[in-house]
């Protein structure tokens, strides 16, 4: 009876067809770096926020050996919001930093007047996160020149997890190449781990000036590794649709 049994086991395993590869994903444990990034929704301005992140809470997270980067809209005239993105080196590091900011004594004796003078009168209505994991081709941030002028946020929603693992293995295994090679400059790829709209992935880049921008995004349309691989097989229906946002670095970014 045991002898049967196993053999019938023993053949559900045989014929269980494998599980498609994804290209690009490896089962590698190499670290890899934990993103977080925030969207505020402002109130009445900029300003309160802007101090309390640049002389307390950016030099807090700094003791703690965390950058942060710092964004408001490149177009003005839009509705203001200010955009963070905290590097933490790995996801142990992200949860007891969360922690310890909380320890630190000297952040919260200068953070203490902001917290009290705007729970009655708030600066802004909300804030958004979402936590990602960078992906294996970029592990960690690469820092943009100095002389950046234009960040772009992109975000990718996709049908289905699936179908996000395939588009992270899309920009792993070739896409980020071909940004390379045409000037699309890289800060981070993080694959959405909890965020307002799942499954998806972020993707930040840099470059001088809105006209770098357009001239980058030309080269990438027309060059030859890119239409060699947009069509494949492996890649389709990897993404339902993708949003750009057009950020400019404030003055006490740290990227």
């Amino acid at each position: 009876m045991l002898r049967r049994n196993f053999l019938k086991t023993a053949g559900v395993v045989a014929v269980a067809p494998a599980l498609k590869e994804i290209p690009g994903i490896s089962s590698t444990t190499a670290k890899k770096e934990i993103y977080e990034w925030r969207v505020y929704t402002l109130h009445k301005g900029a300003d309160k926020l802007d101090q309390f992140y640049e002389k307390t809470l950016i030099p807090a997270y700094n003791r703690q050996g965390i950058k942060v980067g710092a964004f408001s809209l490149f177009n003005k005239e839009e509705e203001e919001k200010r955009f963070y993105l905290f590097i933490y080196p790995d996801f142990s590091a992200y949860h007891t930093i969360k922690n310890n900011i909380w320890e630190d004594n000297v952040f919260r004796k200068a953070a203490q007047p902001f917290y009290d003078e705007t729970a009655p009168e708030p600066v802004y209505s909300n804030y958004e996160t979402f936590l990602s994991e960078a992906f294996d081709k970029i592990p960690q941030l690469r820092m943009p020149d100095k002389d950046r002028g234009l960040f772009e946020l992109r975000l990718y929603h996709s049908p289905n997890d699936e179908a996000n693992r395939r588009k992270v293995g899309m920009f792993n295994a070739e896409e980020i190449d071909v940004f390379d090679k045409v000037g699309i400059h890289s800060v981070f790829y993080g694959d959405i781990l909890a965020g307002s709209r799942m499954p998806a992935l972020m993707y930040l880049t840099w470059y001088k000036d809105k006209e770098a921008r357009e001239e980058a995004w030309g080269k990438f349309g027309k060059h030859p590794d890119w239409i060699g691989m947009k069509d494949k097989p492996e890649y389709a229906h990897t993404a339902t649709n993708n949003t750009s946002t057009y950020l400019l670095p404030l003055p006490y970014s740290q990227i």
